[in-house]
């Protein structure tokens, strides 16, 4: 066979794969905002009603209390960790009692949000996508439609509402505990004087930082409940899929937890920016 026809078979099949999966990944794009869409719709149902209330209160437990140790704990050393790296730097400049202040911000504002979430992600959007694609594999979801109920309205919008409304309070924990951890390192380690410490943070600290980091924490949830319930619904069959579709939530969520982070920051300085002007941190 000569060479050109080889050269063209092989460009012709890179084409064709290259294609059918831009078109595979559209289609599921479109079919996650779909999915995303239903399930939106079906929120004032679910809330209306007493049974979508029945259905929602066990998902609050699940998602938002047995997520509250690992987050409190994670959070408690990450205060930890940056107390431990800023002190040299502000010590050297005659600044530590400022130190404090600057990491209660950055908690609250930055990490406090981006660690609930990720640990949201880890935790409670694992077990969903575990959970709901079990149903899926074993035709639960085919015997619900069966009988004449929506599987998104009854599984996917309880933990979507869930995962938005818990993920707030979450970060209000790891945002405390990394503020404690932050300030019994800088006391009982570094033997700081305790009330600089509050004073700095009481002066420094704004309600505006406390509230961009909650306020980034409904979209993390958000999109943490929408990918996990999508991916369990749709997972591949037998036990690997649904461990593919675990590891794919987590993936994904992390990364939409940046991006979101990104974004929202950007948005978000840029208000303070046309609304307060520049603020100082030292």
């Amino acid at each position: 066979m000569p060479r050109p026809n080889i050269l063209a078979n092989i460009v012709s099949r890179i084409g064709a794969g290259t294609s059918s999966g831009l078109v595979h990944s559209l289609d599921r794009f479109g079919h996650f905002w779909m999915f995303s869409g239903a399930t939106a719709s079906f929120i004032p149902l679910e809330l209306g009603t007493v049974r979508g209330w029945r259905r929602l209160l066990p998902q609050c437990y699940h998602i938002g209390t047995r997520s509250v140790p690992v987050i409190m704990l994670t959070g408690m050393f990450i205060g930890m960790v940056l107390i431990v790296q800023g002190w040299a730097q502000f010590d050297a400049a005659n600044m530590s009692d400022r130190l404090g202040a600057i990491i209660i911000i950055s908690v609250c504002s930055e990490l406090g949000p981006v660690l609930a979430g990720v640990m949201m992600a880890g935790r409670a959007g694992g077990a969903l996508t575990a959970e709901l694609g079990t149903m899926n594999i074993t035709e639960q979801l085919l015997a619900l439609k069966s009988m004449g109920a929506d599987p998104i309205r009854h599984l996917v919008t309880p933990r979507f509402v869930a995962c938005t409304v818990l993920a707030p309070l979450l970060t209000c924990y790891a945002n405390l505990m990394g503020t404690l951890g932050a300030w019994a390192v800088y006391v009982v380690v570094y033997h700081g004087d305790s009330e600089p410490f509050w004073y700095y943070a009481q002066r420094t600290v704004e309600l505006w930082d406390v509230g961009s980091g909650l306020f980034k924490s409904v979209f993390f949830g958000a999109a943490i409940g929408l990918v996990s319930c999508y991916n369990g619904f749709h997972c591949k069959p037998g036990a690997e899929g649904v461990g593919q579709a675990c590891t794919q939530s987590f993936v994904i969520s992390f990364i939409l937890i940046l991006m979101l982070d990104l974004f929202l920051g950007f948005l978000l300085n840029g208000l303070y920016a046309a609304w307060f002007g520049f603020r100082s941190l030292i």
